[in-house]
């Protein structure tokens, strides 16, 4: 079959397919490094968390997922030394969640490895023809990166 005739549902499954190579190896690789225990929904929260933390109910409402789902996250992660939780400084009746230093090191290893990763689709594909996915793809998706993929697929615990 030339690409002129595939069908329409081919296009999602492929980027998805090209989003779960990427992905579970950026986790095998994580793994190999020392974080053997994050799983591809971590990444997300970590991000939602962000360098100034936020509260259970402010990740659930940026994941998509209920404040009880985020606070289960926050407590598998905390226990993984990922996530801690502390006084808000400028309310002491909220608790903040923040990224350990074992989180912080986590997502500048995730960084590496995936500049490794589109490095390496680039020998594979050409640097111009990923350049030029990559330009294609602005075009057609938006511009601002929802982080409730984790809603969106499931809970996340």
């Amino acid at each position: 079959m030339s690409t002129a005739d595939a069908p329409g549902f081919e296009l999602p499954m492929r980027l998805f397919l090209g989003f779960r190579a990427l992905v579970d190896e950026l986790h095998a690789e994580l793994a190999r490094q020392g974080h053997p225990d994050v799983r591809p929904t971590h990444g997300f929260v970590f991000q939602a968390i962000g360098p100034d933390g936020t509260t259970a109910a402010e990740l659930g409402r940026a994941l998509g997922i209920s404040k009880q789902a985020a606070a289960k996250t926050v407590d598998s992660l905390e226990r993984l030394g990922y996530v801690e939780r502390g006084a808000d400084a400028r309310d002491a009746r909220r608790k903040v969640v923040r990224l350990t230093d074992r989180g912080l090191d986590c997502l500048r290893r995730s960084a590496r490895i995936f500049d490794a990763l589109r490095a390496r689709w680039a020998e594979e594909i050409g640097e111009q023809r990923l350049r030029a996915l990559e330009d294609d793809l602005r075009k057609v998706t938006p511009e601002v990166f929802r982080l409730d993929v984790p809603g969106w697929f499931g809970n996340p615990a």
